[in-house]
């Protein structure tokens, strides 16, 4: 089996090192294709105003500048073309990717752009806590990678499902089992904009999130992870809401024209 390596972190990530070691425990075929520079954010973004920078760092490994999706269209069309991977995994992320994360992570996107090739792919992220915010602790992902992963090779990765794998920030043996959730939702008085003022008095600003507790949903992911379980997400690429087409067809239908 021959497996490709992505992530957002970019190449020099403790993430990445920690997802080759998961990778290998799977297959001695590991390639390695991330960007050259942190692309924490950029969602599903591809490079289309400026050219891709490869540069091989070694056997198998490849730093591009680009983004996630960059790194795994490069991987599949060009250095692997002849041999296209069987399977993707994007990580491991410094920090969860859940609920609204989704849609802004470039992990997640990684491993949607290998399901849009129609590759198998997982994207792996590891939640960490205020303690554990400079070393977040990867051996879980490496101790439970794998049996995951396998398991989900061995049910099988439908054509268009993305599997988005979050694990908790805990030790190993402290881990509650694993729990196959549906995507989140936060608390959105929680995003706030953090004003700033530089060192000539002018404003900048983060986009900033309160640090304050609040009640997740049961059989979420969120609510996975605050229980201390390993969440297993799938996702569709198709995000048509079918019974919304189905309504406003009617709808329209029965428009004068």
């Amino acid at each position: 089996m021959r497996i490709l390596v992505t992530n957002d972190d970019g190449i020099h990530a403790p993430g990445l090192e920690a997802c080759v070691r998961i990778a290998r425990a799977l297959s001695d075929d590991v390639w390695v294709v991330a960007p050259e520079t942190d692309q924490s954010g950029v969602s599903h973004s591809l490079s289309l105003s400026d050219p891709l920078r490869l540069r091989q760092v070694e056997e198998k490994r490849f730093a591009l500048k680009g983004t996630p999706t960059d790194c795994v269209i490069m991987a599949v069309r060009h250095i692997l073309a002849d041999h296209k991977p069987d399977l993707v995994l994007s990580g491991v992320n410094r920090g969860q990717n859940v609920a609204e994360d989704v849609g802004y992570s470039g992990t997640v996107a990684g491993a949607m752009e290998g399901t849009v090739l129609g590759i198998p792919s997982v994207a792996l992220s590891q939640a960490y806590g205020f303690e554990t915010k400079k070393a977040p602790p990867y051996d879980v992902a490496e101790h439970w990678g794998p049996q995951v992963i396998r398991t989900l090779l061995e049910e099988g990765i439908p054509p268009g499902i993305v599997i988005n794998v979050n694990f908790p920030n805990r030790p190993v043996n402290d881990v509650r089992g694993i729990a196959v959730t549906a995507q989140g939702r936060r608390d959105q008085d929680l995003l706030r904009i953090d004003e700033r003022a530089d060192g000539r008095g002018n404003p900048y600003y983060w986009i900033a999130f309160e640090k304050r507790i609040f009640e997740t949903v049961n059989g979420s992911d969120l609510h996975a992870l605050d229980e201390g379980c390993i969440s297993v997400t799938p996702l569709r690429l198709d995000m048509t809401d079918e019974p919304m087409m189905t309504r406003l067809a009617q709808v329209f239908v029965a428009k004068p024209r």
